[in-house]
């Protein structure tokens, strides 16, 4: 059965590869493309190609109005979309250890915006049948150790105190968590770890992709991070739409490093302070209004790691991790963050 696929943030790393890859699937009829910013050169070819199986159109998905006329426009109503995917806002992969610089991602009251008309929308839509959104792991309640084990009914992290970004993660989580048994729309989440592509690009990690600068730790804690490759987010979320299985799936690779040995191939700075100071510089940054800043200080994610049971994915999507994750040399003689195939 072919598919008619709508996809979110698309302009973006992840949304790039995504796109390329059901172009080029055979059970694909259509793809609508949705982005803030113009179309990546990439797609020049597909906009340009016979038949125009692909199209683009620029939104602000965390605006209400700009949504509801996408949603009841004449050209999605011709699209005939039976599908969405949405993937989160991740903003520009986090520079190459070369430059220096470090991407700004979007704030949490947009990606909570976002979640919430996207479904709504789904939901009335009255032709969409399937939804399949991309999470975050960092939702779960972390106990003190690295040896948390995760499976999808694993409790989630409803502490007040939690950090912004991860409570904006947990919110999108229960949203889209709440609609997974509606009879008239497959919803199915995607809780994904650290998502990492080749040079050394970090994604949807509360302290790597967020704030500029060093990074800092609790004296004394190095917590495990589990990983996965760009290439094996792409591939589960192409089962999870030929497969159809409303639930909640874990999404993970082999590997899982300590925070430390993830910054240092990143090329990020990692500082580690005495908690007693930690706190107090965290809430000194809160009182002067940098919520995203303090996520990056504070917070469970900083002391305890975890791992991921993936075996509900594999048994269900037929999800197996294909990609590895290590070191290679670059041609300037500098080792880089690289996924290969297993």
């Amino acid at each position: 059965m072919s598919r008619r696929v709508l996809i979110t943030h698309a302009d973006e790393p992840i949304g790039r590869r995504l796109t390329k890859t059901l172009y080029h699937d055979e059970e694909v009829e259509r793809i609508v493309a949705l982005g803030q910013g113009r179309p990546p050169r990439s797609f020049d070819s597909f906009l340009s190609g016979p038949g125009r199986r692909l199209t683009y159109a620029r939104i602000d998905l965390a605006k209400h109005r700009p949504v509801t006329d996408l949603f009841h426009s004449p050209s999605l109503r011709e699209a005939r979309i039976d599908s969405v995917i949405h993937l989160p806002r991740h903003g520009p992969p986090s520079a190459p250890p070369t430059t220096g610089e470090r991407p700004l991602v979007a704030g949490v009251a947009e990606r909570t915006a976002e979640a919430r008309l996207v479904l709504q929308h789904c939901l009335e839509s009255g032709g969409i049948r399937n939804l399949i959104a991309v999470g975050s792991a960092f939702v779960y309640r972390l106990a003190p150790g690295n040896s948390n084990r995760f499976t999808e009914e694993s409790e989630l992290d409803l502490d007040p105190e939690v950090p912004p970004e991860i409570r904006s993660w947990i919110d999108c989580d229960m949203i889209f968590h709440g609609e997974v048994h509606n009879e008239n729309l497959d919803v199915t989440l995607l809780r994904v770890p650290t998502i990492v592509a080749s040079g050394g690009y970090v994604f949807m990690n509360p302290s790597l992709s967020s704030a500029r600068g060093p990074r800092v730790r609790p004296l004394g804690f190095d917590p495990m991070c589990s990983l996965v490759s760009d290439k094996d987010v792409v591939r589960a979320v192409r089962l999870a739409l030929h497969a159809r299985r409303s639930g909640i799936f874990n999404i993970a690779g082999r590997e899982a490093i300590p925070f430390s040995v993830l910054a240092r191939w990143t090329g990020t700075p990692s500082w580690p302070i005495p908690g007693s100071l930690l706190r107090a510089v965290s809430r000194a940054v809160e009182l002067v209004g940098g919520e995203d800043v303090r996520s990056a200080l504070d917070g469970p994610h900083l002391r305890f790691g975890f791992t991921l049971d993936t075996s509900r994915a594999e048994h269900q999507l037929g999800f197996r991790p294909g990609y590895r994750i290590g070191l290679s040399r670059a041609g300037d003689g500098k080792l880089r963050i690289e996924t290969a195939p297993a």
